[in-house]
């Protein structure tokens, strides 16, 4: 884990993400706040691009709560079976949509405490939900984030509360609302986990991390 990088440091690397990309995008497909929220609740321990091939026939026929719940359980499990702990996710869904139709009138809420108190939904997916539909500053640390934040010195911490409170307070404001997405990428695609592609690295003069790849 790096020490805490300084402000200057850190607004150059944004700067950079910022130069190569001014608008990330999230990967997962969805077409309003519900199909947002269910993609994410399902990308747990699973890839984008497997959750996009199993929810895009989905979300052709079910884009509101109460069309989940029409769906039932058992359809959306057949919709959503070859994602990992699909069973599961798919009682979580249908729990989520029923309190989306019982507590907040079919609509998404746009607060993390609300989200939280979703069947299924952490931390990480509330913070997804309001950073991608609600345009909020918020962090949601993945693996991907989290390794970055640490290996960088960008945000580092011990546990994923810490880092992301590292991030909130260390990432200069102009950069806030696309920072999880371009470290989401960073990670995906060059600052891997195993071998990570530090030669194409556009921030490699200023990262402190010491086992660097040629």
């Amino acid at each position: 884990m790096a020490r805490q990088l300084d402000y200057p440091t850190i607004h150059q690397i944004f700067t950079r993400f910022h130069a190569l990309e001014a608008e990330p995008k999230g990967e997962l497909e969805h077409v309003n706040a519900y199909t947002l929220l269910v993609a994410v609740a399902l990308s747990a321990q699973a890839t984008d691009v497997g959750v996009n091939r199993a929810t895009r026939a989905l979300f052709q026929r079910v884009t509101t709560p109460q069309q989940m719940l029409d769906l039932g359980e058992e359809g959306l499990a057949e919709h959503i079976r070859t994602i990992g702990l699909f069973r599961n996710k798919a009682k979580n869904v249908i729990a989520l949509s029923r309190l989306l139709v019982d507590r907040f009138g079919g609509e998404v809420p746009s607060s993390r405490a609300a989200l939280q108190s979703l069947p299924g939904v952490g931390r990480k997916t509330a913070n997804v939900v309001l950073n991608m539909w609600f345009r909020q500053p918020a962090m949601a640390v993945d693996t991907h984030v989290f390794r970055v934040a640490n290996r960088t010195g960008i945000g580092p911490g011990r546990d994923v509360e810490a880092v992301e409170r590292a991030l909130e307070d260390h990432i200069p404001a102009p950069f806030a609302l696309h920072a999880h997405h371009w470290l989401i990428l960073h990670g995906r695609y060059i600052c891997v986990a195993r071998k990570p592609k530090c030669g194409i690295c556009p921030i490699r003069d200023l990262c402190p991390f010491e086992e660097k790849t040629a």
